[in-house]
């Protein structure tokens, strides 16, 4: 659906996206996560045509006719823009007429964003996410293939940010492809198919959710001779790192390794666990780790 090559943009001297490359698989949720300043929406902005890449290239559909490419996505980069005293309906009719495209959909995309019986309300009374929904209404304009969301939950109290889960869950049910750029992990990991994380710039890792965002246990271990037992569990299949602090080894495993195999190795090798310690490593600390220094 989407390829990037080496996307590279600077506010000098700042250097805000730097040789980023990464593709999008169609009909999947695709999260740009990141803490804010990380180049989120700037790359968003470069794949819509609004900013100009300083180096790399990008391809919407395989093919590099931007123009075309255009008219198949619905896109939501900023705090949803109507005017107060004007109904949905009315708003909407604006945008259709703007984006030229979408006069006939309107009912279609109101139903969708489940504001049908409030399309003749004023704009000024709907609540942040009724807001929020037209907007993606908005973005549903003439049935774009993709939808590209820059903090789509932002600013919204929780039940605001369900609403807007469920659509997005519902929209990709449908076949439509959503392009998000969030800071939230919680909201990543519970909407997104596939994700890319940006530091600084830097991009860091990217794929499937439950793979980048895997959850890595550690097991602690310690017996009376540490130097011995860290020399033969180095060497224990499945065991990718130790780390020792303070009379413990740290010890990064794989999915399968399992404590009670690390105490019968240790066994076989003539040594005797004193600390055997199985720890749960969160979601949200392997993404402190990745973001910061």
């Amino acid at each position: 659906m989407l390829t990037i090559n080496n996307i590279s943009k600077s506010y000098r001297p700042i250097q805000a996206l730097k040789n980023v490359s990464f593709d999008v698989p169609q009909g999947c949720v695709f999260g740009i996560l990141g803490p804010n300043g990380s180049g989120k929406t700037t790359l968003l902005g470069i794949l819509l045509d609004v900013l100009k890449a300083d180096g790399g290239t990008y391809q919407w559909f395989g093919n590099d006719d931007a123009v075309a490419a255009r008219r198949q996505i619905g896109s939501l980069l900023e705090t949803p823009n109507f005017y107060h005293y004007l109904s949905a309906v009315d708003n909407l009719k604006i945008a259709a007429a703007i984006k030229k495209r979408g006069g006939d959909d309107i009912d279609r995309v109101l139903d969708i964003v489940n504001l049908s019986q409030r399309k003749h309300s004023k704009f000024q009374t709907y609540s942040l996410g009724m807001k929020q929904r037209l907007a993606i209404a908005s973005a549903l304009l003439g049935n774009p293939k993709v939808l590209v969301f820059d903090e789509p939950t932002n600013g919204l109290d929780p039940a605001g940010i369900a609403e807007i889960r469920e659509l997005i869950h519902r929209l990709n049910e449908h076949g439509i492809t959503v392009v998000m750029a969030s800071h939230l992990l919680d909201e990543v990991e519970k909407v997104c198919t596939h994700v890319a994380i940006l530091k600084r710039g830097d991009l860091l890792l990217n794929g499937p959710v439950n793979e980048v965002l895997r959850s890595e246990d550690q097991i602690e271990v310690s017996a009376g001779d540490l130097v011995n037992l860290q020399a033969v569990l180095q060497h224990m299949p499945g065991i990718k790192d130790v780390k020792r602090n303070n009379g413990i080894l740290t010890l990064s495993c794989s999915d399968t390794l399992q404590p009670a195999e690390i105490n019968q190795y240790a066994a076989t090798n003539g040594i005797t666990l004193s600390h055997l310690l199985l720890k749960k490593k969160s979601l949200e600390t392997k993404f402190m780790e990745l973001t910061n220094n």
